[in-house]
């Protein structure tokens, strides 16, 4: 068929791009992240409560996976940013949620489903606003988090049944309580408490070893005490939280300060007379 200037048009070869398999990895382990935390729904309805956490754990650990494996691989892509958002939001609202409420929250009733329904929806809304944060943040900030991350939600959402695992089933909480933890856990995740990133955390070489020292003492203790450890380490992590909110305040304050000198100091000038300009005849 002829152009507008009645020459034939020529074909042109269309090209498929396609993604290399390097870069298909990051989404593959957010899928597979994806899958762990629908399958701990699964342990739940058979109640198997120490696979239900697990699965849950396995896909923390495959979400603080995807993100440091796109960046060695130099595949980041906001297709990849936007589906770790949703797996996160399944995989950490939703199946957490879903375990507590097939654990113990159904003896509550409709009020144990809404109280269900209000953590995963805490969830989202904590990865909604995150998404919308991303880059307007001050400097002193990104090493926080606002509010309780959507990993770190879930492993504390779960902690009554991760306490009752390690303790035995006498020790399981009134319904109502649980109900009551896993509000207070929604709060926080949408909450503005500055928690602390361990992303960016950096260790002094003088608390190198100490460090190291901790590490191999949570590893034997994950080997003959997994449900004990884990217990310990999240009741730690619960501990951080007013640490944290002390050192940001104290950051934000500093920043507060140095940007109230910046400002005197250009609005002060030289300290000179005015300077008045006049015509030149």
């Amino acid at each position: 068929m002829d152009g507008e200037n009645g020459k034939p048009r020529g074909r042109r070869k269309r090209r498929l791009r396609g993604l290399s398999v390097h870069g298909l990895i990051p989404n593959a382990i957010t899928v597979s992240a994806t899958c762990a935390g629908l399958t701990g729904v699964r342990f739940a309805l058979e109640e198997r409560w120490e696979f239900a956490v697990g699965a849950i754990l396995v896909a923390a650990i495959l979400d603080a996976l995807d993100g440091r494996m796109a960046r060695l691989l130099n595949a980041t892509s906001n297709f990849g940013a936007e589906l770790d958002s949703l797996s996160d939001f399944v995989a950490f609202g939703v199946s957490p949620a879903l375990i507590m409420y097939f654990w113990v929250l159904n003896a509550l009733g409709g009020i144990g489903w809404a109280l269900a329904l209000f953590f995963a929806v805490c969830a989202g809304l904590r990865l909604a606003r995150f998404n919308s944060r991303i880059g307007t943040l001050p400097s002193y900030a990104y090493n926080y988090f606002q509010g309780v991350p959507a990993p770190a939600g879930a492993g504390v959402g779960l902690l009554p049944l991760i306490f009752v695992l390690a303790f035995g089933e006498e020790a399981t909480p009134p319904a109502a309580l649980i109900g009551a933890w896993l509000v207070a856990v929604g709060l926080l995740m949408v909450s503005e408490l500055p928690t602390y990133s361990f992303k960016r955390f950096k260790v002094p070489r003088r608390f190198l070893l100490p460090a190291m020292a901790v590490v191999g003492l949570a590893a034997a203790g994950f080997a003959g005490q997994p449900w004990v450890t884990l217990f310990v380490l999240l009741a730690a992590y619960i501990c951080t939280f007013p640490l944290s909110y002390r050192s940001f305040r104290r950051l934000r304050e500093n920043a507060e300060r140095r940007q109230d000198e910046e400002d005197q100091d250009g609005d002060s000038g030289d300290g000179g007379e005015p300077v008045t300009l006049r015509p030149v005849s």
